[in-house]
């Protein structure tokens, strides 16, 4: 999320706590405040949607370089290694087992390994013989599921993220037009009411609330001598 975004959020959130408090003075009761509070409620559902999108593609991510390291650096090699000592009896065998490049698409990664599987299961006899383990063949098919999982994830995370984006789009814009309208209704109600005003236009202030004068500003903490 953009901090655009995020601090119109922040924003719509002060604005409902704001009408929430003064529900007893007619402005957090009525139509306006309940469709800007379904409003709030669904930027809400749709930023976590956001954030569980880019942390789903995140973690797929992680997982699917550690399984491309296993399958590039040990069970591929290994199956490579038995199948060009194979090849040299087997004129069938001779560049079927060929490692994928370092450099090749996360896809194109994928297509090469699960050839390399199917043609290792086609030969497993021959394979064996040359000193291909026996559980080998199973190792592979689980790493390239598991891959192929992160992959879809990947995938999945990314259209959560998308769709949420721009549903969330749309909705900022909405409550903003929402804030406009409660604006007025606000000014209607505490137009005379100089304290109120202030707070209500702290907490529809988009870059934050505004800070007292009179409220002293942060500083490095004074460490007094010991006596």
């Amino acid at each position: 999320m953009n901090a655009v975004l995020r601090r119109r959020l922040e924003m719509a959130a002060r604005v409902r706590d704001f009408l929430r408090a003064h529900r007893t003075d007619g402005v957090g009761d009525g139509a306006a405040f309940a469709r800007f509070d379904e409003l709030v409620n669904r930027a809400q559902a749709l930023a976590a949607q956001q954030r569980a999108g880019v942390v789903a593609t995140r973690s797929a991510t992680v997982q699917r370089d550690g399984l491309r390291r296993a399958l590039q650096t040990k069970l591929l090699r290994y199956l490579a290694a038995v199948g060009a000592i194979a090849a040299k009896g087997n004129g069938e065998l001779v560049a079927q087992f060929s490692l994928p490049h370092n450099g090749t698409s996360q896809q194109s990664f994928l297509t090469t390994a699960r050839g390399m599987l199917e043609k290792a299961t086609a030969q497993k006899d021959v394979l064996v013989r040359h000193g291909m383990s026996e559980t080998l063949l199973d190792d592979l098919t689980g790493a390239i599921g598991e891959f192929e999982r992160t992959l879809e994830a990947t995938r999945g995370g990314k259209r959560d993220h998308v769709g949420a984006s721009a549903d969330l789009e749309a909705v900022a814009s909405e409550i903003a037009e929402q804030v406009r309208l409660l604006d007025g209704l606000v000014r209607y109600r505490f137009g005379d009411n100089p304290e109120l005003m202030g707070a209500w236009a702290s907490a529809r202030n988009v870059l934050g609330p505004f800070k007292s004068k009179s409220e002293p500003e942060a500083g490095p903490a004074i460490v007094k001598p010991a006596a």
